[in-house]
């Protein structure tokens, strides 16, 4: 079984996020299947956030978890504060506030321990040291198992983990999305924090098979699906299903056998809420491609930024 530092992980995990925030409107009993039919299939690796549906996402989760916590590790987080209709209103790395919000995700969960906890995003306010330092007393007290950052500079990988080991760290990282190539993953390695990338898909794009959203999918707002950009990021895609062809994959198939190519402490979370694309994405672990094929998708380069405004990747910089 692969690990990320000293956590056991299946090679894929599912993110449970599009099952009540941000991809438009959840169908509870279907959202159930999916995460019950990616344990039968192996996935042992579920990731989820207090500020998915303002906490439903976990209260979903822990119908799963009251007959299968002992199958599965579970990875959930704090940091993004939302009102009451889920808009993000800010940033809080606290102490004070992460003491509340560790035991608000144990309560909806319903478990006794956090596997890995994630700091959602870096608080510009807080210094990274005060916040690990707070997320250490969790795992002092038994609260969580392991600690991890999401879209976290270089930089704050070294001085979060001066505090206390990370264990991993998630960002967005995708054949369209390549920028922690530069200075994430070297210092990740270094540090021996394991990888994980969310948005494998690139939010869906890198399937083909996306082109009408429903009115309250964020993918809306998102430049790279909206206009001309759209129409070049597809015949992209294009590109990926031809190599598809070849090796007998699917898009969706080919974009994350490129991802597990490039290391084995790198555990993809690709998202679904629906069994038939869950099946897809786990038939990429069978996908061998050639030296050749990884170069020319490595060399694909999508049109419009993955956020509207990048400071959203990171309280500290866009880069991070």
């Amino acid at each position: 079984m692969p690990k990320i530092r000293d956590l056991d992980v299946s090679r894929l995990g599912l993110g449970l996020m599009g099952m009540s925030f941000g991809y438009g409107p959840g169908d509870r009993a279907e959202s159930l299947a999916t995460i019950n039919a990616a344990i039968d299939s192996g996935v042992t690796f579920l990731d989820t956030a207090d500020m998915y549906g303002n906490g439903r996402n976990e209260e979903l989760l822990a119908e799963v978890l009251r007959t299968r916590r002992s199958e599965v590790t579970v990875a959930t987080k704090f940091g993004i504060v939302t009102d009451a209709d889920n808009n993000v209103v800010g940033i809080n790395g606290s102490p004070a506030y992460a003491a509340t919000a560790v035991d608000n995700s144990l309560r909806r969960l319903g478990i006794d321990t956090i596997d890995l906890y994630y700091l959602h995003r870096v608080d510009p306010t807080v210094p990274i040291e005060e916040t690990v330092g707070a997320m250490a007393d969790m795992v002092a007290q038994g609260k969580v198992r392991h600690l991890g950052l999401s879209e976290a500079s270089a930089d704050t990988l070294r001085r979060a983990s001066a505090v206390h080991p990370i264990t991993a760290v998630q960002s967005e990282w995708s054949i369209f999305s390549r920028d922690i190539e530069t200075t994430i993953v070297p210092t990740a390695r270094e540090l021996g924090i394991g990888l994980v990338p969310y948005s494998p898909l690139g939010r869906g794009l890198l399937t083909g098979a996306t082109r009408d959203l429903s009115a309250d999918d964020f993918r809306r707002t998102q430049p790279r699906w909206q206009g001309d950009n759209l129409e070049a990021n597809l015949a992209l895609v294009e590109q990926i299903r031809a190599i598809g062809t070849e090796v007998g994959a699917t898009p969706a198939q080919v974009a994350l056998a490129w991802l597990l190519a490039q290391g084995s402490d790198v555990v993809p979370i690709p998202g679904t809420k629906r069994r038939t694309y869950l099946a897809d994405n786990l038939g990429a672990i069978d996908v061998s491609l050639s030296a050749e094929h990884l170069e020319q998708l490595s060399k694909l380069s999508p049109v419009g930024d993955r956020y509207p405004d990048m400071s959203w990747v990171s309280g500290e910089s866009a880069a991070g």
